[in-house]
This record gives structure tokens, sequence and C-alpha cells, in this order.
């Protein structure tokens, strides 16, 4: 089983990335598990969401405390959530950052790091800052836990084209840092 911990804030679509990464999952054969972790979340407000991949039957029914990838959607999460928390050690962080790669790997010495600037990619293709279908792409650069063409097709039926664009062009960019 592959279980991810999605970081983000409120409005950024964690919650949605983590259900599109499920649906298609499912797509594939696999069992899935995705939910998201509410309290008095607003916009702007630190957000989890949670997805359980497997190849047999998920009999798991809580949230994900030691995680084999994190993915954060928002660099500023950094300073107030630890989102290495349970991480298992040969486990995987998924970052947006435009940072250089050595900053990076300072930041997360211990792990595996997968970085893309997904921000940047976002607001060229959406015209917004919403990271959640191009940090799908990192997140399958670093992790390819199901196929990338079932990811496009589900990212196509719920957004439009500019999402699949951003999905491709992350995941095409994202570095993965050993």
């Amino acid at each position: 089983m592959i279980e991810i911990r999605w970081h983000g804030r409120g409005g950024q679509g964690a919650v949605t990335a983590s259900e599109m990464l499920a649906n298609a999952a499912l797509r594939d054969g696999k069992y899935v598990q995705a939910f998201p972790a509410f309290g008095p979340e607003r916009r702007g407000a630190p957000v989890l969401a949670f997805t359980r991949i497997d190849d047999k039957p998920i009999e798991i029914r809580w949230q994900i405390a030691e995680p084999d990838v994190v993915v954060v959607l928002d660099m500023s999460l950094l300073s107030v959530v630890n989102v290495t928390s349970g991480l298992k050690s040969d486990g995987i962080v998924v970052l947006n950052t435009a940072k250089d790669s050595s900053e990076v790997k300072k930041i997360f010495p211990n792990y595996k790091v997968a970085k893309a600037d997904a921000t940047s990619i976002a607001l060229k293709n959406l015209g917004a800052p919403i990271t959640n279908t191009a940090m799908l792409g990192a997140l399958l650069k670093a992790a390819p836990v199901i196929s990338f063409e079932t990811i496009a097709k589900v990212v196509g039926e719920r957004f439009d084209q500019r999402n699949v664009t951003s999905l491709k062009e992350t995941y095409d960019s994202t570095e993965v840092l050993n």
C-alpha cells in the first residue's frame, strides 16, 4: 500500500487532487481511499487530505500518520506545519517551489525530494495559483503510483484542457533529487 498525505491551504485544491488521484487509481484497477481532515478551515488556512492506494482491499479507516509520500502545495506551510511528521525514512517529499535544488535539499536532507514550480505553471496556464492538478504531475514523476494517461483523462474530465496542460508541464519539469 502507498499512503499519501497532501498539505495545502484552503482553496488550493488539495482535497480535489486527492480525490482525482483516487479516481484514477480506481480506474487503473486499484483499491483506494481519499478523504480530507476538516476542522475550522477557511480559505488560506492549512488543510490536509489523504490518499491510500493498494492492490488489495484497504481495511484501515483513519488518517495517515506514517505516509510514504507528502505533497506540499504551498511552500509557506513549512513555517507552520511539520510536513514530514511521521514520513517514513525512505519517504518522498513532493514540493511546490521555485527554490534552487541545493536549497531544497538543505530543507529536507534526509528524504528524497521532488520539486516543481507548480505555481508558475498554474499562473501561466490557469491565470490563478491553484496548483492541485500541476502537483499531481509532480507526484507521478516522483512516485509513479498510477498511469499518467489515466490521471490526464481524469483531470480532463473534471476540468478543461488548461489543467491537463499544467499536469503535463509540471510532470515534465519536475526535478527528482536524491
